[in-house]
């Protein structure tokens, strides 16, 4: 089962500062169905009640301090951090996280860091938020604020399933032939998302071998992680359609060749939804099998009851 480290007030918990929550409907209703969450609050899971005073960070904004908003005396910073070194298991069994947006303690970027002269600036992270960053570099993390937009979404999701099925290669051992399909089962879907790490990673691919796998593959998914972080560009994606289109060209009559090319190019042209092409694409595909397209995650990223595939910009 895939799963996500959340929040808790994202899930409805009555746990923020003021006694309320800031439940996602998105997270509690729909995600929920496909993951398993691991809801925390870092402040409450230090000792502090609820309802509770409030927190800023202040200070340095590349390393602020937690501490009252009203100026009374406690500094939260180190239990914060050491909130999440203390839930490391639980970390290591998480394929991504959802933070509650700007918070001082969660909040994943943007968050205000007040100066001595009480002047903020929106550069900041909260503190439980950057020490998991700092544990797992490579997590997918997102906040629920940043979710709203499908093409954030979009990549999110897709992340974590990765992440996911990255993390059962390495439970199972990872050997080269494991890496290597790995790879090329998300070759296409990366390419949709970002050229260069495309072609950064291919090089990177080919140089692995038995002797220098465990280092090299740690550096091949981190460069894969930061490619899936891009939003997947309307071009980039017709130039995959088009790619999984040559497949098809001496299996398909003439009818549906113009057929299907038609309903690429109307994509391209924002006439057409990218579930169009894809919905032809699966139908031909359905008839006409290959070993090869049939694993592309770029087909089938995530469960379809998601319904989260979103046309791009």
């Amino acid at each position: 089962m895939v799963r996500i480290g959340i929040s808790h007030c994202l899930l409805g918990a009555k746990v923020r500062f003021d006694g309320g929550h800031k439940n996602s409907r998105f997270c509690s209703e729909l995600l929920s169905q496909f993951v398993e969450f691991t809801p925390l609050c870092p402040e409450v899971g230090i000792g502090m009640g609820t309802p509770r005073k409030t927190l800023r960070l202040v200070g340095d904004i590349a390393s602020p301090r937690a501490v009252f908003s009203n100026g009374e005396e406690g500094d939260f910073t180190q239990p914060l951090a050491d909130y999440a070194d203390q839930h490391l298991d639980q970390l290591n069994q998480m394929s991504g996280y959802i933070l509650c947006k700007a918070s001082p303690s969660c909040g994943m970027e943007r968050v205000r860091v007040y100066n001595d002269k009480d002047q903020a600036e929106r550069k900041g992270m909260g503190i439980f938020a950057a020490r998991v960053k700092q544990l797992k570099p490579d997590l997918p993390m997102e906040e629920d604020g940043r979710l709203n937009d499908p093409l954030l979404r979009d990549s999110f999701i897709k992340r974590v399933f990765i992440y996911h099925e990255w993390q059962q290669l390495l439970a199972n051992g990872l050997t080269v032939s494991k890496l290597q399909a790995f790879h090329a089962r998300h070759k296409l879907n990366l390419l949709a998302h970002c050229q260069p790490t495309y072609r950064h990673l291919g090089p990177i691919v080919a140089s692995i071998n038995k002797t220098n796998i465990e280092k090299e593959a740690s550096r091949y998914f981190s460069h894969l992680m930061m490619g899936f972080k891009k939003v997947a560009s309307r071009k980039n994606n017709t130039n995959v359609l088009m790619h999984l289109q040559g497949y098809l060209k001496n299996k398909l009559d003439k009818s549906d060749r113009q057929e299907l090319a038609k309903c690429i190019i109307d994509y391209r042209k924002s006439i057409e939804p990218i579930m169009a092409p894809l919905t032809l694409l699966n139908h031909h595909f359905k008839k006409f099998p290959d070993d090869y397209i049939s694993n592309q995650s770029f087909l089938s990223p995530y469960p379809k009851e998601l319904a989260i595939r979103v046309d791009t910009h």
